[in-house]
């Protein structure tokens, strides 16, 4: 009988070209198909909640696949995690109704941008934030960030050519815990590079190159500009998807 079986994955995206199956290249998708392939020796397709992109991490990532499996969920769970890197790994497996589709059904998605504000930094964190030694006014990024709250053409905050550029916005907010700067968003989707672009860009008010007032100006442009550059992926996290 097919069954549906969704997948809880987290993931250090470091080493990775990002989630999605790419010909010659190391992706989380691809390590867990051809995981599944081994274990059950049938070609199986893997649907990702975020095809995040190349050294994006992923605290909860959420998939699906569909399939006749005589092995159980936990005997499923410890066979992939026993061929997964130790980079990646299956937190849990359960079985889903069959309509269920980790993209499509989404409701909403939570990423954070993180961003550790020092000129020295733990060898165990730097592969997990960007590391920025000189100052940034942290008020005004806070006072910016609730502007991106909104739905709205996130255009000039993508590298999106594609898809319908209309987002919903429903958090948008920046704190600060010591050294370190946490931006959290989240959206009923998003485009390539935007949560990027929109921390590059509250970056820029931190450094004092643009004032807050002008995100209503680039909003009102719908077309990319200088300010609004792309943050590096290394700080960026999938926290959680919602349905």
């Amino acid at each position: 009988m097919i069954q549906n079986y969704k997948l809880l994955i987290s993931y250090d995206g470091t080493d990775y070209h990002g989630w999605q199956r790419q010909p010659d290249k190391k992706t989380v998708q691809g390590l867990l198909e051809d995981s599944l392939a081994k274990i059950t020796q049938k070609k199986i397709n893997i649907i990702g909640a975020g095809r995040t992109d190349a050294g994006v991490h992923a605290q909860e990532q959420v998939a699906n696949f569909k399939a006749s499996l005589s092995i159980n969920r936990e005997e499923l769970s410890k066979a992939l995690n026993s061929l997964l890197p130790q980079d990646v790994r299956v937190i849990s497996v359960e079985k889903a109704d069959l309509d269920f589709h980790a993209r499509n059904m989404a409701k909403s998605k939570i990423y954070q941008y993180r961003i550790f504000n020092s000129p020295n930094i733990s060898p165990f964190l730097h592969r997990y934030v960007l590391q920025w030694s000189s100052p940034l006014n942290v008020n005004l990024m806070k006072k910016a960030a609730p502007l991106f709250r909104r739905e709205a053409d996130f255009t000039p905050f993508s590298s999106n050519r594609l898809l319908n550029p209309v987002r919903k916005i429903r958090l948008s907010r920046i704190v600060k815990k010591g050294d370190e700067i946490i931006y959290t968003v989240e959206a009923n989707g998003f485009l390539r590079y935007m949560v990027r672009t929109i921390f590059g860009t509250l970056l820029e008010i931190g450094r004092g190159k643009i004032p807050p007032e002008e995100i209503e100006e680039i909003f009102r442009g719908k077309k990319r500009t200088l300010a609004s550059p792309t943050a590096p992926a290394k700080g960026l996290c999938l926290i959680k998807v919602n349905y």
